[in-house]
């Protein structure tokens, strides 16, 4: 008879040479204090290595995929992978709230849905597999479990806001963007963008939407007020 650990290994398409790690890393303190008769661990100690495992492997990915950001922007985007909300859904979307193990007093008060459990459950995970097979098998699993399912989005610098917090704090000049072409077929089109402060262009940029067009805008923009306060014109 297939066990449920056989069930989720073959479903993460991962095989873990030492199942007893991947058992505790399912297993919450609640369950251990409930069979202290047994040699249990729960998966906090696992938590603890997979935070600084997931900060690795997130900040080595983001490195490489933008090299032309600075650390600051580089250091944003890391924060909101691996915030508990995006691991809680992570966890979830690989059903990890199917298999933790709970005591019976937190299973009633519903902590199988708990995000900040799941999430703890997700850096237990990586923790174990890190322990189990290595560092490059955690970059294959973020790869296939983490990296292809981010939103492009989220992985592009939002140059708009930091534009509209430049300009606030530095001006009392509006802020707007216009779209001024539209160009290419309809499958392939194509938008240019300004963007004006006050009554001077700082900027254009052209994308695939009008969303991507104003970002580039605001991008060019915002170097090109960098470097006049750089300058110090």
């Amino acid at each position: 008879m297939v066990s449920k650990w056989d069930e989720l290994q073959a479903a993460l398409g991962t095989r873990f040479n030492r199942v007893e790690l991947l058992i505790q890393a399912f297993t919450h303190a609640s369950y251990r204090n409930e069979h202290r008769k047994s040699p249990i661990e729960d998966n906090e100690r696992l938590e603890f290595l997979g935070d600084a495992v997931l900060e690795l492997v997130v900040s080595e990915y983001l490195f490489h995929l933008r090299p032309d950001w600075p650390e600051g922007e580089l250091t944003r985007l890391r924060a909101a992978i691996v915030c508990e909300p995006s691991l809680e859904r992570f966890a979830r979307n690989l059903g990890f709230h199917h298999y933790v193990r709970l005591g019976r007093g937190e299973e009633r008060s519903g902590g199988r849905q708990r995000p900040a459990l799941l999430a703890d459950v997700f850096e237990a995970f990586i923790g174990a597999l890190y322990l189990d097979q290595g560092l490059d098998a955690v970059r294959a699993f973020a790869e296939r479990h983490m990296f292809a399912h981010l939103d492009p989005s989220s992985v592009t610098p939002d140059y708009k806001t930091e534009l509209q917090e430049w300009v606030q704090q530095h001006t009392a000049a509006d802020l707007h963007y216009e779209i001024v072409e539209e160009r290419g077929p309809a499958h392939a089109r194509e938008f240019v963008a300004r963007v004006i402060v006050g009554v001077e262009e700082l900027g254009t940029g052209v994308g695939r939407s009008k969303k991507e067009a104003e970002q580039h805008a605001a991008g060019e923009a915002l170097q090109k007020l960098k470097g006049r306060t750089l300058g110090g014109s």
